[in-house]
Protein backbone atom coordinates (compact mmCIF):
# COMPACT_ATOMS: atom_id res chain seq x y z
CA UNK A 1 0.00 0.00 0.00
CA UNK A 2 1.22 3.05 -0.79
CA UNK A 3 2.85 5.61 2.05
CA UNK A 4 1.91 2.79 4.69
CA UNK A 5 -1.94 2.26 4.35
CA UNK A 6 -3.85 -0.70 4.82
CA UNK A 7 -6.65 -2.77 2.67
CA UNK A 8 -9.70 -2.68 4.91
CA UNK A 9 -12.47 -5.55 4.99
CA UNK A 10 -16.04 -4.31 6.15
CA UNK A 11 -16.74 -5.68 9.50
CA UNK A 12 -20.17 -6.48 8.64
CA UNK A 13 -19.47 -7.42 5.18
CA UNK A 14 -17.30 -10.79 6.55
CA UNK A 15 -19.92 -11.43 9.08
CA UNK A 16 -22.38 -11.64 6.20
CA UNK A 17 -20.63 -13.17 3.93
CA UNK A 18 -21.65 -16.86 5.12
CA UNK A 19 -24.83 -15.87 5.54
CA UNK A 20 -26.83 -16.56 2.41
CA UNK A 21 -24.57 -19.76 1.57
CA UNK A 22 -25.36 -21.70 5.22
CA UNK A 23 -28.90 -20.67 4.73
CA UNK A 24 -29.52 -22.02 1.33
CA UNK A 25 -27.72 -25.32 1.90
CA UNK A 26 -29.48 -25.99 4.80
CA UNK A 27 -32.47 -24.90 3.40
CA UNK A 28 -31.84 -27.39 0.65
CA UNK A 29 -30.35 -30.24 2.79
CA UNK A 30 -33.52 -29.92 4.60
CA UNK A 31 -35.32 -30.22 1.91
CA UNK A 32 -34.42 -33.31 -0.05
CA UNK A 33 -33.89 -34.73 3.85
CA UNK A 34 -37.55 -34.93 4.54
CA UNK A 35 -37.77 -37.43 1.60
CA UNK A 36 -36.06 -40.59 3.13
CA UNK A 37 -37.95 -41.49 6.12
CA UNK A 38 -35.04 -42.14 8.68
CA UNK A 39 -34.61 -44.09 11.53
CA UNK A 40 -36.77 -41.87 13.97
CA UNK A 41 -39.14 -41.30 11.38
CA UNK A 42 -39.93 -37.66 9.84
CA UNK A 43 -41.81 -35.77 12.54
CA UNK A 44 -39.34 -36.08 15.07
CA UNK A 45 -36.28 -35.38 12.98
CA UNK A 46 -38.49 -32.00 11.73
CA UNK A 47 -39.07 -31.31 15.32
CA UNK A 48 -35.53 -31.88 16.66
CA UNK A 49 -34.44 -29.76 13.37
CA UNK A 50 -36.25 -27.18 14.40
CA UNK A 51 -35.31 -27.25 17.81
CA UNK A 52 -31.64 -27.32 16.84
CA UNK A 53 -32.35 -23.94 14.14
CA UNK A 54 -33.85 -21.86 17.13
CA UNK A 55 -30.92 -23.07 19.25
CA UNK A 56 -28.03 -22.64 16.39
CA UNK A 57 -30.05 -19.50 15.52
CA UNK A 58 -29.49 -17.75 18.80
CA UNK A 59 -25.68 -19.16 19.42
CA UNK A 60 -24.91 -17.44 16.48
CA UNK A 61 -26.52 -14.25 16.70
CA UNK A 62 -24.86 -13.83 20.37
CA UNK A 63 -21.64 -15.39 20.42
CA UNK A 64 -18.84 -12.83 20.41
CA UNK A 65 -20.72 -9.76 21.27
CA UNK A 66 -18.89 -8.81 24.11
CA UNK A 67 -15.77 -9.10 21.34
CA UNK A 68 -17.12 -7.05 18.92
CA UNK A 69 -18.42 -4.11 21.29
CA UNK A 70 -14.73 -3.93 22.73
CA UNK A 71 -13.26 -3.89 19.08
CA UNK A 72 -15.71 -1.10 18.18
CA UNK A 73 -15.09 1.21 21.22
CA UNK A 74 -11.74 1.84 20.33
CA UNK A 75 -11.67 1.82 16.79
CA UNK A 76 -9.21 4.60 14.99
CA UNK A 77 -10.14 6.29 12.03
CA UNK A 78 -9.42 4.87 8.86
CA UNK A 79 -6.72 7.63 6.88
CA UNK A 80 -7.04 8.67 3.62
CA UNK A 81 -3.73 6.27 2.24
CA UNK A 82 -5.96 2.90 3.48
CA UNK A 83 -7.52 0.98 0.81
CA UNK A 84 -11.22 0.17 1.03
CA UNK A 85 -11.95 -3.51 0.11
CA UNK A 86 -15.45 -3.93 -2.30
CA UNK A 87 -17.73 -5.61 -0.79
CA UNK A 88 -17.79 -8.55 -3.77
CA UNK A 89 -14.50 -8.74 -3.27
CA UNK A 90 -14.91 -9.84 0.51
CA UNK A 91 -17.46 -11.54 0.14
CA UNK A 92 -15.81 -13.60 -2.40
CA UNK A 93 -13.01 -14.17 -0.25
CA UNK A 94 -14.58 -15.35 2.71
CA UNK A 95 -16.62 -18.07 0.21
CA UNK A 96 -13.59 -19.40 -1.53
CA UNK A 97 -11.85 -19.79 1.88
CA UNK A 98 -14.78 -21.93 3.15
CA UNK A 99 -16.21 -23.53 -0.01
CA UNK A 100 -14.65 -26.84 1.22
CA UNK A 101 -16.02 -26.38 4.74
CA UNK A 102 -19.28 -25.24 3.36
CA UNK A 103 -19.46 -28.81 0.87
CA UNK A 104 -18.51 -30.94 3.93
CA UNK A 105 -21.18 -29.43 6.05
CA UNK A 106 -24.02 -30.00 2.98
CA UNK A 107 -23.11 -33.75 2.59
CA UNK A 108 -22.74 -34.47 5.86
CA UNK A 109 -26.20 -32.63 6.48
CA UNK A 110 -27.60 -34.28 3.33
CA UNK A 111 -26.24 -37.98 5.05
CA UNK A 112 -27.63 -37.88 8.02
CA UNK A 113 -31.02 -37.55 6.94
CA UNK A 114 -31.10 -41.44 6.21
CA UNK A 115 -30.79 -41.38 10.45
CA UNK A 116 -32.90 -38.14 11.18
CA UNK A 117 -34.28 -36.82 8.59
CA UNK A 118 -33.86 -32.69 7.81
CA UNK A 119 -32.34 -32.32 11.28
CA UNK A 120 -28.43 -31.13 10.50
CA UNK A 121 -30.48 -29.42 7.02
CA UNK A 122 -32.02 -27.22 9.24
CA UNK A 123 -29.07 -26.64 11.85
CA UNK A 124 -27.19 -25.19 8.82
CA UNK A 125 -29.95 -22.95 7.91
CA UNK A 126 -29.85 -21.55 11.53
CA UNK A 127 -26.94 -20.62 11.42
CA UNK A 128 -26.91 -18.80 8.20
CA UNK A 129 -29.85 -16.75 9.88
CA UNK A 130 -27.64 -16.43 13.39
CA UNK A 131 -25.12 -14.64 11.26
CA UNK A 132 -27.46 -12.75 9.52
CA UNK A 133 -28.83 -11.30 12.30
CA UNK A 134 -25.13 -10.76 13.61
CA UNK A 135 -24.80 -8.50 10.75
CA UNK A 136 -28.26 -6.86 11.31
CA UNK A 137 -27.19 -6.08 15.10
CA UNK A 138 -23.60 -4.85 13.84
CA UNK A 139 -25.58 -2.45 10.96
CA UNK A 140 -27.70 -1.19 14.08
CA UNK A 141 -24.54 -0.43 16.23
CA UNK A 142 -22.65 1.49 12.82
CA UNK A 143 -26.08 3.84 12.18
CA UNK A 144 -25.98 4.75 15.94
CA UNK A 145 -22.70 5.46 15.89
CA UNK A 146 -22.80 7.15 12.98
CA UNK A 147 -19.92 5.32 11.62
CA UNK A 148 -18.74 1.99 9.81
CA UNK A 149 -16.25 -0.82 11.04
CA UNK A 150 -13.34 -1.92 9.07
CA UNK A 151 -10.96 -4.51 10.09
CA UNK A 152 -7.63 -4.47 8.44
CA UNK A 153 -7.35 -7.43 5.74
CA UNK A 154 -4.22 -8.92 6.75
CA UNK A 155 -5.47 -9.65 10.27
CA UNK A 156 -8.17 -11.90 8.70
CA UNK A 157 -6.81 -15.42 8.46
CA UNK A 158 -6.24 -16.97 4.73
CA UNK A 159 -9.89 -18.40 4.78
CA UNK A 160 -11.57 -15.45 4.98
CA UNK A 161 -11.73 -14.78 8.27
CA UNK A 162 -13.02 -13.93 11.32
CA UNK A 163 -13.38 -10.30 11.84
CA UNK A 164 -13.33 -10.65 15.75
CA UNK A 165 -10.61 -13.16 16.03
CA UNK A 166 -7.61 -13.44 18.27
CA UNK A 167 -5.72 -11.63 15.52
CA UNK A 168 -7.15 -8.38 15.16
CA UNK A 169 -5.90 -5.71 17.38
CA UNK A 170 -8.43 -2.73 16.60
CA UNK A 171 -11.21 -1.45 14.11
CA UNK A 172 -10.97 1.38 11.88
CA UNK A 173 -13.68 3.54 11.21
CA UNK A 174 -14.87 5.56 8.10
CA UNK A 175 -18.50 7.63 7.36
CA UNK A 176 -21.53 5.93 7.01
CA UNK A 177 -20.92 6.78 3.09
CA UNK A 178 -17.66 5.08 2.81
CA UNK A 179 -17.60 1.92 0.62
CA UNK A 180 -20.37 0.24 -1.52
CA UNK A 181 -21.91 -1.77 1.62
CA UNK A 182 -24.50 -0.24 3.48
CA UNK A 183 -24.32 -0.83 7.41
CA UNK A 184 -25.20 -4.09 8.19
CA UNK A 185 -22.99 -5.36 4.83
CA UNK A 186 -25.95 -4.99 2.68
CA UNK A 187 -25.54 -3.79 -1.44
CA UNK A 188 -25.89 -0.31 -0.75
CA UNK A 189 -28.79 1.09 -2.41
CA UNK A 190 -28.86 3.91 -5.20
CA UNK A 191 -32.00 6.16 -4.93
CA UNK A 192 -33.51 6.33 -8.33
CA UNK A 193 -33.55 9.14 -10.45
CA UNK A 194 -36.63 10.90 -11.45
Amino acid sequence: MARGGQGLARVAVVVRAGAAPLWWCGVFAAGVGVLPPGVTGRRIGVMAGAALFVVALAVVALRGRRRYTGLAASTARASKHDVLQDRAVTVRAWRRGHRWWLLLAFAAALGSSFAVPATAGLLLAGCGAGLRLKAAWLGRRERDGDALLWVRVDWLDRRGGRPAGKAVKAYRSTGVAAGDAAPGGARRRTAALV
